[in-house]
């Protein structure tokens, strides 16, 4: 466990073993009484999930090796996987033995803080693979269920992301938006800029810029140039206005037009000619509608993108960075590689599971003092 206590996952920091009764699913604390009455046994649980996933159990671990301790008894825990591991549907991601009495209320839990940590582990390898030359942020903490969520998301996308630097040398995720899941991403600090409603308060794009840079003079400067409709417009300003930040890379520029409309310059024709010019076979085969959409749509689009890109260059700001942001799901970000789009940021939250059923992770008790013994159909769990 780390020592600095604000690295502790906040999962793990103050276990109260007084308080899972208020959180566990009723029949397991009615089994618990069962047990306690009449005789305890030692159990051993297959933990697995439907679906196939990125193995990521370290801080659900975490959370049942406290309990053991405040609990004082011992749990052995067998896990069947590397972090980052590729695991199958159905295929056991950790074993349990131990005490039925003291593990039976303890699954309701430990099953939430699993699933979902392994389906944001597994989006996250994708997204960066995808775009191994794009680095990553992971922007997800508004869009969580409170702070232990955001905690387990943002652990998930750090094992993803080591997962591609690992398998095919992707930047991967260098950062997040909160100071308090930073250390994830080997940060001390959360990284983030300006908010739309900077922009809103200064009342134009160059101001709130001015504003930031005055505030924050060591901060690199990130501007968002959707707010007024004029994304190559403000964008250039932008860059007018801190030559010196722009030539020395300092300055970026976020694309996060909403899909309810096209990039300043663009139509759908226009898009199609943007990427004729500058990736032609991404649109000359037969492409989805969500392809389409992604490609040559309204919002950030690959060919929103490119046309940023070609009127930066146009006006000398080759240096200049482009940042996108707005649904950056694996979907899109495979369609930005076969656009090859020039984007060197991704802001995302779009790894956390779309579908939060396929994150359910399953537990079934497979042994009972050393019998095997597991419902049909279930008796692929057993430990061979």
């Amino acid at each position: 466990m780390l020592k600095d206590t604000k690295k502790i996952p906040r999962l793990i920091q103050h276990p109260d073993d007084a308080a899972v009764a208020c959180f566990a699913d009723k029949y397991f604390l009615r089994t618990k009484d069962i047990v306690h009455r009449f005789k305890d046994t030692t159990v051993t649980y297959a933990v697995f999930m439907r679906r196939p996933v990125t193995s990521a159990p370290k801080l659900a671990v975490q959370w049942l090796e406290e309990m053991a301790k405040a609990r004082e008894t011992e749990f052995n825990i067998k896990i069947c996987h590397k972090e980052g591991a590729w695991v199958g549907a159905g295929e056991p991601i950790v074993y349990i033995s131990g005490s039925l009495f003291h593990l039976v209320d303890l699954e309701t839990q430990f099953l939430q803080k699993l699933g979902g940590a392994c389906v944001a582990a597994y989006n996250a390898y994708v997204m960066c693979v995808e775009l191994p030359k794009s680095a990553f942020l992971a922007m997800d903490a508004r869009h969580c269920a409170g702070t232990e969520m955001g905690e387990l998301m943002a652990y998930g996308a750090s094992v993803g992301s080591r997962k591609a630097q690992n398998k095919v040398g992707a930047i991967g995720f260098i950062g997040n938006a909160t100071d308090d899941t930073a250390h994830f991403f080997g940060q001390e600090i959360g990284f983030g800029t300006m908010p739309h409603a900077l922009i809103g308060y200064a009342g134009s794009t160059v101001r709130a810029a001015e504003m930031f840079h005055e505030t924050h003079p060591d901060v690199n400067l990130t501007v968002l140039v959707d707010y007024f409709g004029k994304e190559i417009s403000d964008a250039l300003a932008v860059c007018d206005r801190f030559p010196e930040l722009t030539n020395s890379g300092k300055l970026s520029i976020r694309l996060d037009t909403h899909g309810g409309r096209y990039v300043e310059g663009l139509d759908m024709a226009n898009s199609y000619a943007v990427l004729e010019k500058n990736a032609t076979k991404a649109i000359r085969g037969y492409r989805s509608e969500t392809e389409l959409r992604h490609l040559i749509g309204t919002g950030v689009s690959a060919a929103a993108v490119w046309h940023l890109r070609e009127a930066l260059d146009d006006a000398g700001y080759n240096n200049a960075k482009i940042v996108g942001s707005s649904g950056f799901s694996p979907e899109k970000c495979r369609v930005m590689a076969l656009a090859e789009a020039p984007v060197d940021v991704i802001g995302t939250g779009s790894y956390l599971p779309e579908n939060w059923s396929e994150t359910y992770a399953t537990a079934d008790i497979i042994d009972y003092d050393g019998v095997a013994r597991v419902k049909v159909g279930r008796e692929f769990l057993l430990q061979k």
